[in-house]
């Protein structure tokens, strides 16, 4: 059986590791063994905080809403319901960004969302 050379093939792994590892401090960015350690737990955080990230920004929205709509004397949850149900479909994405950035329109949607709720009862 003729003797196989893997050189290549490792060679290649390595360099595509090492070039993942560029910028990392010390022994981490030339060290094939520690740079791979740290390249793989850098990866298993990309990939869990590319989901995380969906989350923060939901919670952090919902904030922005609830502290807006407490200026109006309501609560977040009882905005949301007064929202569905005057048939209103803003997602908190564009609520949180008018309540930022345009506090009167935003107020409008206060208004349509009281009248919701008062059409409920």
């Amino acid at each position: 059986m003729p003797r196989v050379s893997s050189a290549v093939a490792r060679n290649k792994r390595k360099k595509k590791v090492l070039k993942a590892a560029k910028g990392y401090f010390g022994g981490r960015k030339n060290l094939y063994r520690t740079a791979k350690d740290a390249v793989e737990k850098g990866w298993e955080h990309a990939y869990r905080d590319r989901r995380k990230k969906k989350r923060n920004f939901r919670r952090l929205w919902i904030a922005r809403i609830n502290a807006a709509v407490r200026e109006h004397d309501l609560s977040y949850s009882r905005f949301i319901n007064g929202l569905k149900q005057a048939g209103v479909e803003l997602d908190r994405k564009a609520l949180a960004d008018l309540a930022v950035h345009n506090p009167e329109a935003f107020g409008h949607v206060v208004d349509r969302a009281k009248a919701g709720l008062a059409a409920k009862t």
